[in-house]
């Protein structure tokens, strides 16, 4: 059968194409003779009960320049789809939820939505983590200053957070004693009105921060560690960190199979974990990277095993 694919992302033409997993994606299901359809966020609409998106059918091309061609935009129904990849990337604002309320809607006319929108509303990728407490260090989720100095004076060394940031941004790690704790917690939680993460900070940030690839509850047996850059506590690729392969442990293998049932549960079918020393820090269920650093390394195709998987879902029980 023809599959109708549609892909929700940021623009195509700013992508960088050697690391953007939604381009291997893309890929992928081109390769099995899919047809692809390309929209973003704002031409998404909802007329009565039915979605639509003013879409372009995409054609990608696996090299450094003009890696995409696309038809003229058209309002199509996106009923008219088989599967939509939802690979929008954070912030995760009032917007982005508004967008997961019509992907719901597309749901309910038999699109199946990787991953599923009322999951990537409810699975925050810090505060996830938490369903996890034997997998994690310790932690504070607080907008009061007074309860996170308290988590600081605990510790003596955290990481300090925001909820809805990728990348590495807004991350400080702090000491105690440090002359800049109060700015930093007037800034982070805005004057006690937005909520932080506190985590206990793990030294072995220094071996890499581990970017874990779960394709429907089973994981990919090689991590991509990022390093810090000298200097740096972030191990983010967009934070300068460089990016070693490296197999999976006894450990990462035990937190996997902690994670992995409630993934499946909750229609996260591409997930990426996030694992410093023996501590998962956080679940990224919106649009998790890495697969194209891991395919080189390891000559695997990531991208593949999920069309596979998708498809399979997209089969009637027999």
């Amino acid at each position: 059968m023809s599959i109708h694919l549609g892909i929700l992302m940021d623009p195509i033409g700013a992508i960088k194409v050697h690391k953007d997993s939604s381009f291997a994606m893309l890929l992928a299901a081109q390769a099995r003779g899919w047809q692809l359809f390309y929209m973003q966020q704002a031409d998404l609409y909802l007329r009565d009960d039915r979605v639509f998106a003013s879409m372009r059918q995409l054609r990608v091309h696996d090299r450094d320049s003009d890696w995409f061609e696309w038809s003229e935009a058209e309002d199509l129904p996106l009923s008219g789809l088989d599967i939509l990849l939802m690979r929008k990337d954070p912030p995760l604002d009032m917007e982005y939820l508004y967008t997961t309320f019509l992907l719901e809607r597309a749901e309910l006319e038999g699109v199946q939505v990787i991953n599923r929108p009322a999951s990537l509303r409810n699975s925050n990728e810090k505060l996830f983590t938490t369903w996890f407490p034997q997998c994690c260090a310790g932690s504070l989720v607080s907008r009061d200053a007074r309860r996170l100095r308290a988590f600081l004076d605990e510790y003596h060394d955290i990481i300090l957070k925001p909820l809805d940031a990728m990348g590495g941004a807004s991350i400080f790690r702090v000491r105690e004693n440090d002359p800049n704790i109060s700015v930093i917690l007037e800034t982070l939680t805005a004057l006690g009105q937005r909520t932080a993460m506190a985590q206990q900070f793990i030294p072995e940030i220094t071996q890499g921060d581990k970017r874990i690839l779960m394709i429907d509850g089973k994981p990919v047996p090689y991590a991509l560690a990022r390093i810090p850059a000298k200097g740096e506590t972030r191990g983010n690729l967009a934070a300068g960190g460089r990016g070693e392969g490296v197999e999976l442990s006894d450990r990462d293998h035990w937190i996997c199979e902690q994670v992995g049932p409630e993934l499946r549960k909750r229609g996260l079918v591409f997930v990426g974990l996030d694992v410093i020393g023996d501590y998962l820090t956080e679940i990224n269920v919106t649009s998790p990277t890495c697969i194209r650093e891991l395919d080189k390394l390891y000559g695997l195709d990531i991208a593949g095993q999920l069309m596979d998987c998708i498809e399979a879902r997209l089969k009637p029980e027999p």
